[in-house]
């Protein structure tokens, strides 16, 4: 007798210690973090681990993400954070089998990502939203117009923006070959310097940058393009390109017989002397690579003539997140004052603030206007001056997939 009552003693033990676990669990799963106080997120994300998906391309910002902002995470917030380098249509691949496999609980809880990739995941409902709201950071120092569109996309509030880039070429002004003014002048300068120029194919981004500024010169800019995407235009438009850029293709590196699959690869290049002109779609690039002393003293940035394009990047949530208010806090944490003014110092990665300067305290803008942005940077006028709106994102996928049949191809 006395056997079995215990025995039902230790059963209801089980089951009561069963009964909390299941509740712990499903009260973690059900974190309603739309309908929860900032306190509330702040309580629930301290002490747990948040992942970052991002391009990891580049050591010098891997090494920020992984020091600088994982110390402050977790000092501040007591939150590990885990950098996940993958590829943008990766982890978009990822998240869309996740939603078709039924998975409500992912692997993913923010990630970088923007222009093509954001519109694919927010047109297949797999990104957590809108978000922007629940941020105090983006509510007391952003303009949300910053944030309304991504490459001509709406975001409606479902990315914070995260930085401000432009793209810039890079050359080495103590060298004899000088670099190009224009895109129209390109085809004279590489006629007189064979094989010192090329650029990364058009699957990576900084290559993708490129031909789509051709793209740009070559039809007058940006306005056709920006109120949508308009397949006639782009048949009428697009040969322009094709045979702009197969007119150049022999004086290139290797003479176009090939192009690098990636930045990386160019970088390289351009470091060995082995091509004059090197292109970064972060304005202080060149600055922070002469930090590094990868590149000599006297290499400078320009931008065409006929304009640079500049564009937001973006972090934005997984539709399941395993640790939403991580995420959010994240989110947050990105756009405080402190972390945009050392992700703008040329040393860290040279990324320019998507904060409103004016509304910061006299000491937080200090941070930004007193920044030494380096010999190697353009000035913010010249940037500014030189600055063209990116253009709908379909209109980048065509010309990503074409220059692979009408230029690599022909």
């Amino acid at each position: 007798m006395r056997r079995q009552q215990n025995a039902a003693a230790v059963l209801f033990v089980v089951a009561i210690i069963l009964f909390a676990f299941t509740a712990c669990s499903g009260e973690q799963q059900a974190f309603d973090w739309q309908e929860a106080s900032w306190e509330e997120i702040l309580s629930q994300a301290e002490g747990t681990e948040v992942s970052l998906h991002m391009w990891g391309g580049s050591s010098t910002i891997n090494a920020w993400i992984q020091g600088f902002v994982a110390d402050l995470i977790e000092e501040r917030h007591g939150i590990a954070l885990q950098m996940v380098p993958t590829e943008a249509p990766v982890f978009v691949n990822r998240l869309l089998a996740e939603y078709e496999a039924g998975r409500e609980r992912g692997s993913i809880d923010l990630m970088w990502i923007n222009g093509e990739n954001f519109k694919r995941a927010k047109e297949a409902e797999v990104l957590a939203g809108p978000l922007v709201g629940k941020l105090p950071n983006f509510t007391d120092y952003v303009d949300p117009a910053v944030a309304s569109h991504d490459f001509g996309y709406p975001t409606d509030g479902y990315e914070a923006p995260y930085g401000r880039a432009q793209f810039v070429f890079e050359y080495d002004a103590a060298a004899p070959h000088g670099h190009f003014a224009s895109y129209a002048t390109l085809p004279q300068w590489v006629r007189e310097n064979p094989g010192l120029f090329t650029y990364p194919e058009p699957g990576d981004f900084t290559g993708s940058a490129f031909i789509r500024q051709a793209y740009l010169a070559l039809n007058g800019g940006p306005d056709a393009f920006l109120e949508g995407w308009d397949p006639r235009l782009y048949a009428e438009t697009s040969p322009r390109l094709w045979e702009y850029l197969n007119d150049i293709a022999p004086y290139l590196w290797q003479e176009g017989r090939s192009y690098p699959r990636e930045l990386a690869v160019l970088d390289t290049l351009f470091e060995r002397g082995e091509v004059a002109i090197n292109m970064s779609y972060t304005q202080a690039n060149a600055q922070q690579r002469i930090l590094e002393g990868r590149y000599p003293h006297t290499v400078r940035s320009f931008v065409p003539q006929e304009g640079s394009v500049f564009g937001t990047h973006f972090t934005a949530m997984a539709f399941n997140a395993p640790n939403p208010a991580g995420a959010l806090v994240l989110a947050n944490l990105l756009l405080d004052p402190l972390v945009q003014a050392s992700k703008n110092d040329p040393a860290n990665w040279g990324d320019f603030t998507v904060l409103e300067l004016d509304r910061l305290s006299p000491e937080d803008r200090a941070r930004f206007t007193e920044l030494d942005l380096g010999a190697a940077t353009l000035s913010l006028q010249a940037l500014e001056e030189a600055a063209i709106q990116e253009i709908p994102a379909e209109y980048i996928e065509a010309l990503q997939n074409d220059w692979y049949t009408y230029v690599l191809a022909d």
